[in-house]
């Protein structure tokens, strides 16, 4: 199986799913669905079969396939995994389908057509494996951009309340920093010796000032998307407005292309100005750890408060990057996958709140758990997920980033600790005042809040929650592969862990 075209057919498949989605009858919406979910269970099925064949102990990139696109510039259709992107791939293989079981009635709430609803769920699956899977640095930057369009028409035309300005802001801000990564990726073409291959590139020596500012404009397009403070003001608008399947994909997914795109091309091809550049980093990792918490603490709508944990939590895999140790780039990475699981869950348990409310105000809550106790307990749950409870997969991420930064950065390391804090804060709060407490009266005569979980929302929830637990206990079969990746690229910016103290070796030996 190692030899199969894994990367080039999971990147076509969904695309093909669209397309047959889209032309089915609008007045057959239940068909729809059906295609887009079956679809999405074959990507799925193959995505196993080729973590199955990947050997962690084997090369660095795998599953490469290459083929000619523009031999004039030097661009090819050029595939590789490494360990970091095929638990990418793994995660939007899990996500996809759930969140098309989730999204079952949202398009027909819009009013708007069903079938192309779920096609932009997989033209955006078909966008984001392509963005993960790209070897060419010129296919990358092709998949960076095309990926805005299904979210764009996502949240534009399938989102609530101020869906067109979220979505035009998304798009601006998205698109002002893909400008950015053009102008560098054309001068890297320059001095690269006119080739878009990563590997080749990896291999050229590119002079100080050069490396620097092909880095900023790298840079400046991955921190907008994750995005990091200060570029994070449009996520909360974004996730606020968009449809709570595609919120959590946007949360989930879309955003790790920011921090994904830092490991495989700012700290592997510009090495000097990733140290260089590595104390702004982390400064700004910490401030967005803060204040992005802070923020989420005083928020009323549901989906916005979401969305402002995300940034606070974009800021502890950005602290994992810089520190530029094994163990914390381990834990960033592990971070990518776990807060996709986590915050993936709550966006969608949090849909299935609003659905029946109607609302996204916390204030039109209260005391919910008496009327739909198994929702509130998967909300609780998604909740101490978010926060990193111990047992759960975001704590063993949270914890090796923090280990990891405390034996090269003391100060960085205690105030991040900080984030821990105040997400109790802002999870328990917000547990407290929709689930908790009195019973707001107006819940009573709202019919969708005496329905609990059904049997399809069930599924949605259980296979979240068994992998996060599972994850929480047992997290060596994704760390064994994302260890060999992420030490690569430790040698590829020249740093290595630090030696322990004579002290601490003493003490190990006792």
């Amino acid at each position: 199986m190692s030899n199969f075209p894994f990367l080039s057919v999971l990147t076509v498949a969904p695309l093909v799913g669209a397309l047959v989605v889209a032309f089915l009858p609008r007045h057959r919406p239940e068909l729809a669905k059906q295609v887009a979910f079956v679809w999405s269970l074959l990507v799925l099925a193959l995505s196993v079969a080729m973590w199955v064949s990947f050997n962690a102990g084997g090369n660095r990139f795998q599953f490469r396939e290459s083929y000619s696109w523009i031999p004039h510039w030097g661009v090819s259709f050029t595939f590789a995994a490494d360990g970091i992107a095929l638990v990418m791939l793994m995660l939007i293989a899990v996500l996809v389908p759930l969140v098309i079981l989730a999204s079952w009635h949202d398009a027909e709430s819009s009013k708007r057509s069903v079938p192309v609803y779920f096609a932009l769920l997989l033209v955006l699956e078909c966008t984001m494996i392509g963005v993960f899977a790209a070897a060419d640095v010129f296919l990358f930057y092709v998949f960076f951009e095309v990926m805005l369009v299904p979210m764009y028409f996502l949240i534009g035309s399938y989102g609530g309340h101020q869906r067109q300005y979220a979505a035009v802001k998304f798009f601006l801000y998205s698109l002002v920093g893909g400008l950015f990564m053009l102008a560098a990726v054309i001068g890297l073409w320059v001095v690269g010796g006119k080739t878009f291959d990563w590997q080749k590139l990896s291999e050229v020596d590119i002079s100080t000032g050069t490396g620097r500012w092909l880095f900023l404009g790298f840079f400046l397009a991955f921190a907008i998307k994750a995005p990091f403070f200060p570029f994070h003001t449009w996520l909360p608008d974004a996730g606020g407005a968009a449809p709570a399947g595609a919120a959590a994909l946007l949360v989930g997914v879309l955003d790790k292309v920011g921090t994904f795109g830092i490991l495989r091309y700012c700290l592997p091809l510009f090495p000097e100005a990733s140290r260089w550049f590595a104390p702004w980093a982390l400064a700004l990792g910490v401030i967005g750890i803060v204040y992005a918490a802070l923020l989420a603490v005083g928020q009323n709508d549901l989906k916005r408060l979401v969305s402002y944990t995300s940034i606070a939590h974009f800021g502890f895999i950005g602290v994992g990057i810089f520190a530029f140790t094994t163990q914390a780039g381990t834990g960033a990475v592990l971070y990518m996958l776990n807060h996709g699981l986590a915050t993936g869950l709550l966006f969608l348990v949090v849909g299935m709140l609003i659905s029946r409310r109607g609302s996204s105000l916390i204030s039109d809550f209260g005391g919910a758990g008496k009327l739909v106790p198994v929702l509130a307990g998967v909300l609780f749950f998604a909740g101490l997920a978010s926060l990193a409870l111990p047992g759960t997969a975001p704590f063993i991420s949270e914890f090796l980033v923090l280990i990891g930064t405390f034996t090269v950065n003391k100060p960085v390391a205690i105030i991040a600790t900080l984030g821990i804090i105040l997400a109790a804060a802002y999870v328990l709060w917000m547990v407290q005042r929709t689930t908790q407490g009195t019973l707001n009266p107006t819940l009573t005569e709202v019919d969708g809040m005496r329905r609990d979980l059904n049997l399809r929302e069930k599924v949605v929830v259980a296979p979240l929650i068994a992998l996060i637990v599972l994850l929480g206990f047992f997290p060596k079969p994704v760390t064994d592969v994302i260890n060999p990746a992420v030490q690569a690229t430790m040698d590829d910016i020249g740093r290595t862990d630090p030696a322990p103290s004579v002290g601490t070796v003493q003490e190990a030996a006792k």
